[in-house]
This record gives structure tokens, C-alpha cells and sequence, in this order.
């Protein structure tokens, strides 16, 4: 089995800050009320099957695993961040699935090669700040013919759009990391996979979230659930300034891109990236 090193302070640091930011808040209310059917898509496009061993790579609470697991397969829930798997176990003991839950880091997976028939990640290896070492890792552990199926936001979508309005207040990341969103533009995932796949196919869908009153609550949801937001909010906590700052350019970009067109409601499109391959 090969693996890439991860011996040395600099990486051990932060991965350790990785896992805290998404073991901070609740991501897997995030995962249940915002993105619930997004696991049910990819496993659908992927065409998990009984029988097969699937990984699913940051699998978070497991809205990608515990479906796979539904129709029969094998699963390995894979992800950094232990702190989640709780959740995922209640929510698969409740649909009655089985499954492993192993922490891994996604640029050094901790298993053999050519081990999965299917390697499969919504949202979630999308996060990790090297996108070449996390595409050699998801292709070294699938077998020759597997399937590789990934749902990464895009860039011009609102999730890469709410990483651009965090952006100016946000802690500089850390050197020679790739901005997550660039996994949902098309030409980057096809450079990073390169002739290692066959049929690749990848294509935009969009997600309606539409269950909050106004902006106001929805920034709300954002800053009290999703770890890349409280991070934010806690760079910032020592200047009253930049908070009220970033609290007014929050809500401007939510209000923004609300569709709804009546008062008391709200609608919002998350466009996402859907890409299936396989492995050579």
C-alpha cells in the first residue's frame, strides 16, 4: 500500500485545524436540512449496487455512505473528522444499515490499492487543501474499472459565492492550498484526473433550498452550523468593525441571490458539480 507522508509539524497542524473548524458547530444538521437528497444523486449516478465495497471519502455523518449502504454494498465511511460519526451512526441505526466508520485523511487514505469498487464523496473531499494528492488517493484505492463519483459545489454557485463573500475576512490559507470550489469547475477536475479515468462525465445540477423565513435566518443557520463560517466569525471576534462588516456583506449576499418573490420566504439555488468516471 502506498501512502503519502504526513510526518511532518507543518501537516500535522493542519490537519488537527481542519478537523477542529468541521468539528466545530453542526454539520450534520447541515448535511440534514440543507443537502439531504444529495447523497441519494450520487449514489444514483454512480450506480451503487449490492454487493459492491464502496468508500465514501469525507463522508461527514455519512448522507452518501448510508445510502450506498441502503442498496446493499459494502461501505466504508471515511473522514477526518471522527467527531461526526455519531451522527451518522444514529441516523443509519434508524434506517437499519450497517457500516464502517474509519477516520482517514483524504490525502492519505488508510487503505490498500485497488480496494474499492467504487470511491465516492459529496461535499466533502472537495474540502481538502490539496486537490492532486486527494484525486491520486480516491484513484489509488479503486480498482481498475471502478467508479469515481463526486458532487463538489461550483464556483459561480452560492456555496462558492458565500466562500467569496468570507473570503476578505477569513485567515489566509495555508501554502499551496487550492480553493475548495475549484473541484466544481469542470476543466480542473478533468486536469486532476487526466487519462487515469474513461467516461468521465461531469455536469451542473442545482439544489433548491427554500425552507427559511427571510436572509436574516439563513445566515443565522450558516454562522450557528457550518464550521467554515464559525471560523470566520472567531477570526474576527476581537474587532467589532470587521463583524458588523462582515454581517452587513452576509446578508447583502443573501439577500441577493434570494429568488423568492414573496415576502416571509425565500429560495435559493445551490449549483453543484456532478462527476462520474472510471477508472482505467
Amino acid at each position: 500500500m502506498t501512502t503519502i507522508p504526513t510526518d511532518t509539524d507543518t501537516d500535522r497542524a493542519l490537519k488537527a485545524k481542519h478537523r477542529a473548524l468541521w468539528a466545530s458547530g453542526d454539520y450534520p444538521t447541515v448535511a440534514t436540512e440543507l443537502i439531504p437528497t444529495l447523497g441519494e444523486v450520487l449514489v444514483e449516478a454512480a450506480d451503487i449496487r449490492s454487493g459492491q465495497r464502496v468508500l465514501d471519502v469525507a463522508a461527514g455523518s455519512g448522507n452518501a455512505a448510508i445510502p450506498a449502504a441502503a442498496r446493499g454494498a459494502t461501505v466504508v465511511a471515511s473522514d477526518l473528522t471522527p467527531e461526526l460519526f455519531d451522527a451518522g451512526r444514529a441516523i443509519a441505526a434508524q434506517r437499519g444499515v450497517e457500516l464502517d466508520w474509519v477516520e482517514a485523511d483524504a490525502e492519505a487514505l488508510a487503505f490498500d490499492d485497488d480496494s474499492f469498487d467504487a470511491v465516492i464523496s459529496v461535499v466533502g473531499a472537495m474540502f481538502a487543501p490539496h486537490h492532486r494528492q486527494t484525486a491520486d488517493e480516491m484513484l489509488r484505492v479503486c480498482r481498475p474499472g471502478g467508479t469515481i463519483a463526486m458532487i463538489n459545489w461550483t464556483p459561480q454557485g452560492l456555496i462558492g459565492n458565500l466562500f467569496k463573500t468570507m473570503g476578505p475576512y477569513a485567515p489566509p490559507p495555508p501554502r499551496g492550498a487550492t480553493p475548495p470550489p475549484l473541484w466544481g469547475d469542470e476543466q480542473h477536475v478533468r486536469d486532476l484526473f487526466g487519462d487515469r479515468v474513461t467516461a468521465l462525465d461531469a455536469h451542473r445540477q442545482s439544489l433548491v433550498i427554500d425552507r427559511f423565513a427571510d436572509p436574516t435566518e439563513f445566515r443565522e443557520f450558516w454562522k450557528r452550523n457550518y464550521g467554515p463560517t464559525i471560523a470566520v466569525y472567531r477570526h474576527n471576534a476581537a474587532d467589532p468593525d470587521r463583524i458588523a462588516n462582515l454581517e452587513r456583506d452576509f446578508l447583502q449576499f443573501l439577500t441577493a441571490w434570494n429568488r423568492a418573490d414573496a415576502p416571509g420566504r425565500t429560495l435559493y439555488e445551490a449549483e453543484y458539480l456532478l462527476v462520474t468516471a472510471r477508472k482505467r
